[in-house]
């Protein structure tokens, strides 16, 4: 969008109310209901930004760790990190692959690659934030398809309102060879999350070879700036930025191919 001075800019809208999300929660009727009171006609351009927590809660993603019995590998990598073998052995069910084993405090590090592609600590599996409704032992795993429930809430809304947002469900990653963490996206819904600028030409009219500008991941950055850890705001909604759309968009794409592995 355009300010009256010409600039380009954007709003972000934190949308509070969402209450505690339990099993079978549907997030997009969720996200309506709290909008309602905003007075807030939605825009085919809109875009919300949905933390990965919510959806894994809506959809049962959890495992107790009292329940889960540590196999021979699962307790060989508990002793080499520091790890409970219990929590050790639902990261290997979550991956296809453990890269690394640190014993590093507090609890020690497991980088692994998840089923879907993603290559992060413990496959995604998260403790914090989970709420009083769950039990103490309670670990919460990545939505089996991100990019399928991403779809379901945009389908939600749709339904109910007859305009299609983007839809994006980030969670909170580290980053190879810089400290902090970043929001990225996960699963998107109609948002093409790479641009591509290859064979374009830059502001000086130099062409360029290889830029491809991860959209949906800045986005989903830019909600971790209204998503504070202790603010209970799980869903940003952002208007004024300008994507693409396709129906065939998933956050899938962002997974580098192991053979394109600089670093292995």
């Amino acid at each position: 969008m355009k300010n009256p001075q010409g600039c380009a800019s954007m709003q972000a809208f934190a949308i509070s109310g969402i209450p505690a999300v339990k099993q079978g929660c549907d997030i997009g009727r969720l996200i309506l209901d709290a909008i309602a009171p905003m007075d807030l006609a939605l825009l085919p351009s809109d875009v919300f930004v949905i933390a990965q927590k919510i959806v894994s809660k809506a959809e049962g993603r959890t495992r107790q760790a009292g329940a889960i019995e540590a196999g021979p590998q699962a307790r060989d990598i508990a002793a080499r990190s520091g790890k409970n073998a219990a929590k050790v052995q639902a990261i290997l069910d979550e991956s296809s692959e453990i890269l690394r084993v640190v014993d590093a405090p507090p609890d020690g590090i497991v980088i692994a690659r998840h089923k879907a592609g993603w290559v992060c600590a413990n496959a995604g599996i998260d403790e914090s934030n989970l709420g009083d409704e769950l039990a103490a032992d309670t670990l919460l795993l990545l939505p089996e398809d991100p990019d399928a429930s991403a779809r379901g809430i945009a389908e939600t809304i749709a339904d109910a309102t007859g305009v299609r947002p983007g839809v994006i469900i980030s969670d909170t990653f580290g980053r190879p060879w810089r400290r902090g963490l970043l929001n990225v996206a996960i699963g998107v819904d109609g948002v093409v999350p790479i641009v591509d600028w290859v064979g374009k030409k830059d502001a000086y009219g130099r062409r360029l070879n290889v830029s491809q500008q991860a959209l949906a991941d800045e986005i989903a950055a830019a909600s971790g700036l209204l998503m504070a850890k202790d603010a209970a705001t799980p869903v940003i909604l952002f208007r004024g930025i300008e994507w693409d759309r396709s129906a065939s968009a998933r956050a899938v794409d962002y997974v580098r191919h192991p053979n394109e592995d600089l670093f292995k």
